[in-house]
């Protein structure tokens, strides 16, 4: 697959490509979302949900943040960790998950040398990037959508410096605010906690709010200011 998006004029913007990469089990399926003229100063690698409970890089939280970061100039790489869809291997208990996330990284590092580098994860994915930012040199930021901060260590963010940007649905039912809202003070400064009123886990009916929550708390111009804590 390789899907061409036109600008008004016609041109060619920007394609999803259809990627294999060289993980640590083995063969690691990827979407890779850049523009034809190869010209990104920033990347960003997007981690998905759980592996054991159906997540993918076709999730349509990890797909919102990835078309919201590429829209904002970003080439984007989403990736199958090992043992999903037609990426090698077999559920590692998130470690061997995080060293899938690293060569993803490593690889979009290689394909655009000197880029800014954002990692950003939903749910299990987002306990995968904070390790991963807390343990690669030159992360600009972390997005952290939904962070299991009840069943998984966030402890890495406690001495992290990399900037953290947290984006919690007020109504997440597997991944409490009220969880997050109890770990967070921990985690080292820089950091923001943004909250999506009325959104569950999945963001259902509310993934435009997402999507919104990221444009605004990036910085993105035209985007009216959103509530913080």
């Amino acid at each position: 697959m390789d899907r061409a998006a036109r600008d008004d004029r016609g041109s060619v913007a920007s394609r999803l490509r259809e990627v294999t990469l060289a993980g640590p089990a083995g063969a690691l399926e990827g979407l890779l979302q850049e523009r034809d003229a190869h010209d990104h100063a920033w990347i960003a690698v997007v981690c998905h949900p759980h592996p054991q409970f159906g997540g993918t890089l076709h999730n349509k939280v990890v797909h919102r943040v990835a078309s919201t970061l590429h829209a904002l100039g970003a080439a984007v790489l989403r990736f199958n960790f090992r043992g999903v869809g037609r990426s090698a291997g077999a559920y590692d208990q998130g470690v061997g998950e995080l060293e899938d996330a690293r060569a993803a990284l490593h690889w979009m590092r290689a394909r655009y040398p000197g880029a800014r580098a954002t990692l950003a994860g939903f749910s299990f994915g987002s306990w995968v990037t904070a390790r991963l930012a807390a343990s690669e040199p030159g992360i600009e930021r972390m997005i952290l959508v939904a962070p299991p901060t009840a069943t998984a260590d966030f402890a890495a963010l406690a001495t992290c410096p990399v900037p953290k940007l947290i984006i919690q649905g007020t109504r997440d039912e597997l991944a409490p605010l009220s969880a997050v809202e109890q770990a967070f003070p921990g985690w080292a400064d820089p950091k923001t906690l943004v909250k999506v009123e009325g959104a569950t886990h999945f963001f259902d009916r509310q993934l435009s709010a997402l999507g919104h929550a990221l444009r605004v708390a990036l910085g993105a111009p035209g985007e009216e200011a959103i509530r913080r804590p």
